[in-house]
């Protein structure tokens, strides 16, 4: 249960006033701790997390489109993707300190769970919605931007260019190998559209894990910008 005083703080990092508490509670409680108190997870922020999703998603789209008039319908939805993956929403969630106002069962919180990349995506999503329901449409906007406008202005910086200027995939590659990564493969993750007007998204994966994702007209560029996606992520470029 969150107090008066963290609910104090946690509103002053996120620069929104709750009228519902219970929203905000509901938003922090992890399935763990719903579990353990009563049995089921009706109380937890699942389904916040659900609509929280579907809003993070038309907010930055609607950001990126605003604020990138040139940008293609490729490289707008590369930009999205690097900004809602987990990654990304757990950066967000660290920049207003969430993990530590989350109410978790006994056994999670002593796993460390607190900090897992994944709750924290799930909790600010749940944190979003529950602005949403609370306060309309333009107060969850208003979150968004506040705590995506620069990232995502920096992103589209980055991806603005239409990826073949600069060969990423070999450059990915050679820092990776020299880091001692040897499994380095692009997968194809979805095929959208007719012969003659394909969508590709393609994810780079290495270390066991997907890394970047990026969209093209062709395999090779949305090869080319899943490897840009990844060397920005790795602030080597």
């Amino acid at each position: 249960m969150i107090g008066s005083d963290a609910r104090s703080e946690i509103e002053t990092r996120i620069g929104y006033r709750f009228q519902d508490a219970g929203l905000l509670e509901n938003a922090l409680t992890h399935s763990s701790y719903a579990n353990e108190r009563n049995g089921g997870d009706a109380q937890s922020n699942e389904r916040l997390e659900f609509l929280g999703d579907a809003i993070m998603g038309l907010e930055t789209a609607l950001l990126i489109f605003e604020k990138s008039p040139a940008m293609s319908e490729g490289q707008m939805t590369t930009v999205r993707a690097s900004l809602v993956r987990t990654e990304g929403l757990a950066k967000a969630a660290r920049s207003i300190d969430l993990g530590r106002y989350l109410s978790l069962g006994v056994g999670a919180d002593r796993t460390g769970v607190r900090e897992n990349d994944a709750v924290l995506e799930n909790a600010f999503e749940a944190l979003v919605a529950a602005v949403f329901l609370d306060g309309g449409i333009e107060s969850a906007r208003a979150l968004v931007r506040r705590l995506f406008a620069a990232e995502a202005e920096e992103k589209m910086r980055v991806f603005s260019g239409d990826g073949f200027d600069t060969d990423y995939k070999s450059r990915l590659q050679e820092i990776l190998q020299r880091n001692g990564a040897a499994d380095i493969r692009y997968l194809l993750k979805d095929e959208r559209g007719p012969e003659h007007d394909k969508t590709f998204r393609v994810a780079v994966v290495f270390d066991g894990r997907e890394f970047g994702e990026g969209v093209g007209k062709t395999k090779k560029h949305a090869e080319k910008m899943a490897a840009k996606i990844a060397l920005e992520e790795l602030k080597c470029i």
